[in-house]
């Protein structure tokens, strides 16, 4: 079992793993304030799934996943354009496991709720 909340980023433009990208994990307040709540780096494979600890019951509420892909593209010696990508969810059922993908570029990205 891994954390209720993952990601994984994929370098659409290289065909290969974001390995070495930085996320910061939010959750929002009832004041509207970003509360962090970990931080993680992705792996060889692109992936974080050891965010929270596994089974942890994670309540409710707007979250953020902050990607550091200006260092990422340092390493890859692409051209950039983004310098950070926020990624805002709702997490509407705690019971349920929520995997958060970027495909990334240089000049654009995608994401969806995986699995």
């Amino acid at each position: 079992m891994s954390s209720p909340i993952t990601t994984h980023v994929l370098d659409t433009a290289n065909g290969h793993p974001g390995r070495g990208i930085t996320v910061i994990l939010q959750r929002r307040d009832a004041d509207g304030d970003w509360e962090e709540l970990t931080r993680g780096v992705t792996d060889d494979d692109g992936r974080i799934s050891d965010w929270l600890p596994a089974g942890e019951a994670v309540p409710p509420g707007v979250y953020r996943a902050i990607f550091d892909v200006e260092g990422y593209f340092d390493q890859t010696e692409d051209q950039r354009f983004y310098s950070e990508i926020p990624i805002v969810f709702h997490l509407n059922h705690p019971d349920e496991h929520y995997h958060v993908p970027l495909l990334l570029s240089p000049y654009g990205y995608t994401t969806y709720r995986g699995s």
